[in-house]
């Protein structure tokens, strides 16, 4: 049954007139569905991630817990400027997320947003995020804001990612970022540490993505993106999972002797072991032929990374 019904009410003149009683709420439930489908461009689950990387950064430049005013200036200046670059993805990459079964239901596939709103909100997300970093923290902070949104979305999503199999790698300085960011928004510079931490979520990224390109294998050749597992033999792409899996384990280790204490080492060293036994095992079942799970490594790579970056913050505190 409808939640739609008219009743007949009487204007001032006595004359009957018809009234929609669910006319608020449907008013209310379309105005959710839009404000869904902007959250939903912003990617957040991409945000949550590059925060979990980012405040671990801030307080180990800090040697504590920065001061809450500049967190919250960069948490929101950082989730801004991630969802711009989101936005953006989502604007250039609307050809091709209608083809593939992983991105289809996008906003911009379904129509809940147009192109044109969609490119405005992104734009203006970014002038906004750096904005805010230029405004509150410093000029390496947001000119670094700046460069990321650029580098992902006009060199990463507009060139690399359409023609080369190693746009994960070369895209995997986007990712890795907020790393810096955080760093010099607290210092206002750039120490050998914030470039380890950068180093360990650059080379995460290709053992991260590579299990989840190699689900959707079939999604990307339809759209016609060489991503590794796409173009390469298996062997290639074993070989690049199983050699990032390593040097990201060995970089999370070099930034133990950076002023870290056993308790980030020792972390870093069994949560690293794991993933690079988790990244072998992968390999093994592509390499037997059999029945292969990709997706075990691409959710512990997220475990990882969490695990590791909250040592950072737990040293940073002791």
């Amino acid at each position: 049954m409808s939640m739609i019904t008219e009743r007949p009410v009487s204007d001032p003149a006595g004359q009957p007139v018809r009234t929609v009683a669910g006319a608020p709420a449907a008013a209310r439930r379309d105005a959710r569905a839009v404000v869904s489908a902007y959250v939903a461009l912003t990617k957040p689950r991409i945000v949550e991630l590059l925060l979990v990387t980012t405040v671990p950064a801030m307080m180990l430049a800090e040697g504590g817990l920065p001061s809450l005013w500049l967190m919250a200036v960069v948490l929101v200046g950082g989730s801004l400027a991630a969802g711009a670059a989101s936005v953006l993805n989502c604007y250039i990459d609307r050809d091709i997320d209608q083809v593939m079964r992983r991105t289809k239901r996008r906003p911009l596939p379904t129509h809940s947003v147009s192109p044109r709103n969609a490119l405005v909100f992104g734009l203006v997300l970014a002038v906004v995020s750096v904005a805010l970093m230029a405004a509150f923290t410093n000029w390496l902070a947001a000119g670094l804001t700046l460069a990321a949104i650029a580098y992902y979305d006009l060199v990463y999503t507009l060139w690399l990612k359409r023609t080369t199999p190693q746009n994960t790698f070369w895209g995997g300085a986007c990712g890795a970022a907020p790393v810096l960011i955080g760093w010099a928004a607290v210092t206002g510079s750039l120490a050998p540490a914030a470039w380890a931490l950068f180093a360990v979520v650059f080379f995460w990224q290709m053992p991260h993505f590579y299990p989840l390109a190699m689900k959707y294998k079939a999604d990307y050749a339809r759209a016609g993106i060489p991503m590794l597992p796409v173009v390469a033999s298996a062997r290639r792409v074993n070989a690049e999972i199983i050699l990032f899996a390593w040097l990201t384990l060995l970089s999370s280790l070099a930034v133990w002797p950076l002023g870290m204490s056993p308790l980030y080492g020792v972390t870093a060293l069994v949560a690293g072991g794991i993933f690079v036994a988790e990244a072998h095992k992968l390999c093994r079942q592509v390499a037997r032929g059999g029945a292969v799970q990709p997706m075990r490594l691409f959710h512990w790579s997220y475990v990882y990374l969490t695990i590791v970056f909250a040592a950072v913050a737990v040293d940073a505190l002791i």
